[in-house]
C-alpha cells in the first residue's frame, strides 16, 4: 500500500470511496452531500488531502486541516475513509498514522477530532491505540438509524 497527496484525477475514486461508506451507515454524513459539496470539503482551503492505493485501486483517503482558525490554529482536525471491502487490513490504521506525521511536519501542537461517533468502535479502539485519549463526551449527540441517539466523542493526542 502507498499513500500519496490526492490529486483532481482523484475526485471520482474519491467520491466513490465516501459513497460506499456514507452507503454502509457506519458514519454520519448527511445523504444530501453532493460531489461538488464533497468536492469543495475534500479539496478547499489549506486541506492536505491523501489516498491509500493498492496498485491502481484506491483503498481509502484522509484529509488534514486546521481544526479551528485563529486561537487554535495549531490544532488540527483529521477525517478518514476506508472502502468498506479493505476493512481489517491495516489501511485505517495506515492512514492515522501518516496524518500524523504529516500534522508533525506541518508543525501542529495537537490532533482533535470533535466528533467520533461511540458506537464506532473500531474507530475508538484504533485512535486509542495510536495516543488519542477521550476529553469529552457528548451525550446522545449522533442519530444512528437502527440505535437512536448515540454518545460521541471528542478525542485528543499532543503531537509535539
Amino acid at each position: 500500500m502507498h499513500i500519496r497527496e490526492a490529486v483532481e484525477e482523484d475526485l471520482e475514486s474519491m467520491w466513490g470511496i465516501f459513497r460506499a461508506v456514507r452507503a454502509d451507515g457506519d458514519l454520519p454524513f448527511s445523504g444530501a452531500i453532493d460531489r461538488d459539496a464533497f468536492h469543495c470539503q475534500w479539496f478547499g482551503g489549506d486541506l492536505l488531502t491523501y489516498v491509500a492505493e493498492e496498485g491502481p485501486h484506491q483503498l481509502g483517503i484522509y484529509k488534514l486541516g486546521v481544526n479551528y482558525p485563529g486561537l487554535a490554529h495549531h490544532i488540527c482536525a483529521a477525517t478518514y475513509l476506508v472502502r468498506p471491502e479493505v476493512r481489517d487490513r491495516g489501511v485505517g490504521r495506515a492512514l492515522v498514522q501518516h496524518s500524523i506525521a504529516r500534522a508533525q511536519d506541518a508543525d501542529f501542537l495537537e490532533m482533535q477530532f470533535n466528533y467520533v461517533p461511540g458506537n464506532n468502535v473500531a474507530a475508538v479502539t484504533l485512535y486509542q491505540e495510536l495516543g488519542f485519549t477521550i476529553i469529552d463526551t457528548l451525550p446522545k449527540t449522533c442519530l444512528d438509524p437502527q440505535r437512536g441517539l448515540e454518545d460521541v466523542y471528542v478525542m485528543q493526542r499532543f503531537l509535539q
